[in-house]
């Protein structure tokens, strides 16, 4: 659990990083601007694949460790680690969903 928890970090950081390049690429098309965000394409495309998957690993990390605290398991997860990605959480599910 606690790798897991790792990656979700991680695939939420990348969901950050994706929508910071979304509004860079937003502002630059109303100004007419045609060049991309970071001059390497592949590295955009990887944190935007990972960051728009992040709802998924999100949704799955908060079940399981709801699931966990629910049965009293214990968990070797820090208590910020779960307020970030229920925090993160919130963000995708607005951003998927209602934003877009």
């Amino acid at each position: 659990m606690r790798f897991f928890s790792k990656i979700t970090v991680i695939c939420n950081c990348c969901f950050i990083l994706s929508v910071v390049f979304w509004y860079i690429e937003m502002q630059k098309q109303k100004h007419g601007d045609g060049n991309l965000a970071i001059p390497l394409p592949w590295l955009e495309n990887t944190l935007v694949i990972l960051g728009y998957g992040a709802i998924i690993v999100n949704a799955l990390f908060l079940i399981l460790y709801f699931i966990f605290s629910s049965f009293k398991m214990k968990t070797a997860i820090p208590r910020w680690m779960i307020i970030f990605n229920i925090i993160i959480f919130c963000c995708q599910v607005y951003f998927h969903f209602i934003f877009k």
